[in-house]
């Protein structure tokens, strides 16, 4: 271990993405909450034998171990944090969402406990069988806030008190602009109240939510495609091409 080293013992993570490396290892990328994404490698972890392979399972809560150095460190070791029911089969490619919005939007070893409280949280609520856009439109916009974009539900471009009974319309480096009146795109003074509040019960507001979140995230993402969302949309044209009602897309 070289002398800029640091020891981390026992810190609670969740697994976000991995990749093989060598034989028998892996590149993890994780999160944890005093410290932030972190990418380490793992060796040793693959194969039926591995005691660390059953472990090291996404959206379960962990207790990491490792060596960190400046730019990636070496797993020692991992337990579990928690006994969490697996996600169920419908909220899965919601959580693989979850998780590629925390690699594309967060930046390595940029501390943030509130986001990671958020994350944790949602994964109860998938867990527990609540409504899936509702709860990724309130992480979204947490995710938002913790990197540095969030979003003034409280004024208009300008400054101006927002009015629950205007509309307004998103624009990407201004902020949120009164319009005339309602239309497609248009945003409901109310309904950005309501998710100031994070009560998104109405379909107006869940739906004015989507569109806005959607814009400031696509804002973000200065047009790099999330790949759940590609597999989202190829899945729901093939439900709806055998006659289904496609959900669940993020």
């Amino acid at each position: 271990m070289s002398a800029s080293a640091r020891r981390v013992a026992l810190v609670p993570g969740y697994l976000l993405h991995h990749r093989p490396y060598r034989e028998g290892g892996r590149i993890l990328e994780v999160l944890v909450r005093e410290l932030g994404r972190l990418t380490l490698f793992a060796r040793g972890v693959s194969g039926p034998k591995s005691r660390l392979a059953a472990v090291l399972q996404p959206f379960q809560p962990l207790l990491l171990s490792f060596t960190l150095g400046r730019e990636a460190g070496q797993l020692t070791g991992a337990e579990s944090a928690a006994r969490a029911a697996p996600l169920p089969p419908r909220s899965v490619m919601p959580g693989f969402y979850l998780n590629e919005l925390l690699l594309k939007l967060t930046l390595r070893h940029d501390a943030a406990p509130e986001l990671f409280d958020a994350y944790s949280t949602t994964l109860a609520r998938l867990r527990a069988g609540e409504a899936i856009e509702a709860a990724l439109r309130l992480f979204e916009l947490e995710l938002l806030r913790g990197t540095g974009y969030g979003l003034d539900l409280a004024a208009e471009a300008g400054g101006r008190a927002l009015e629950p009974a205007a509309f307004y319309r998103y624009r990407p480096a201004r902020g949120l602009c009164r319009v005339s009146g309602d239309g497609p795109g248009v945003l409901a003074g109310a309904s950005l109240a309501a998710l100031a509040r994070g009560e998104l019960g109405a379909p107006r507001t869940l739906a004015d939510a989507r569109v806005l979140l959607a814009a400031a995230l696509a804002e973000c993402l200065e047009g790099r495609e999330l790949t759940t969302r590609r597999v989202a949309r190829a899945v729901h044209r093939g439900v709806a091409s055998a006659g289904e009602v496609g959900k669940n897309v993020p």
